[in-house]
């Protein structure tokens, strides 16, 4: 595990337990930022590289409907829920919706600090995934209606001469926007294209 990537952040509205959890992670060498609720979070939470230990129920917005609002906006932060002996129905069907985990209070500290450290390693594949579906975007965004279109035929397989005819434009011209295209995306080869699309089909 990269050792800057030690970042923990604990959402819980009991101030005993926070300060607690605070106590023992960090004593593990951990960087734990808490918040007392889901807004607190949402509010200061910038897309920093970490994982989240999340209560289940808390007053207001609830551990679930955090989760759900990370999800959408596909924010990579692997959640490991904490949930109450009436919560456990809960917490798993948060796992059937992303979540890494739940652990139920009282738990055992070693297994939580275990669960920390799986959830920080995958938390480093998710977030360079993340960042490389990003800057593809940012890539696919800088192509012009044009490009985009040899873009999507190239990659069904269509030869130059085939595209000219579908587009009603010259083999020349393909063949200007097919090198356009790939300066671009930064692709360096027809598989590698075609590996970006699907990433931009299923991010």
């Amino acid at each position: 595990m990269n050792n800057e990537n030690k970042r923990v952040y604990l959402v819980d509205d009991d101030t005993d337990f926070r300060e607690s959890m605070q106590w023992l992670l960090s004593s593990e060498g951990y960087d734990v930022v808490c918040a007392s609720s889901a807004s607190e979070f949402l509010e200061n939470y910038q897309g920093e590289l970490g994982c989240l230990l999340l209560d289940v129920r808390m007053p207001g917005m609830n551990g679930l409907a955090l989760q759900q609002i990370l999800q959408d906006k596909e924010i990579p932060l692997p959640t490991i829920l904490i949930s109450g002996h009436g919560d456990i129905p809960m917490a798993v069907n948060a796992i059937k919706s992303g979540a890494l985990d739940f652990i139920e209070k009282p738990f055992n500290d070693r297994h939580l600090l275990n669960l920390v450290q799986k959830a920080l390693e995958i938390a480093e594949d998710r977030f360079q995934q993340y960042q490389e579906l990003l800057r593809i975007r940012q890539h696919y965004q800088d192509l012009s209606q044009r490009e985009v279109e040899v873009m999507s035929l190239v990659i069904e397989g269509h030869a130059n001469r085939e595209i000219a005819e579908t587009l009603g434009i010259s083999p020349k011209t393909v063949e200007v926007h097919r090198a356009r295209v790939m300066s671009k995306m930064h692709a360096s080869s027809l598989p590698e294209l075609v590996n970006m699309n699907n990433k931009l089909k299923h991010g």
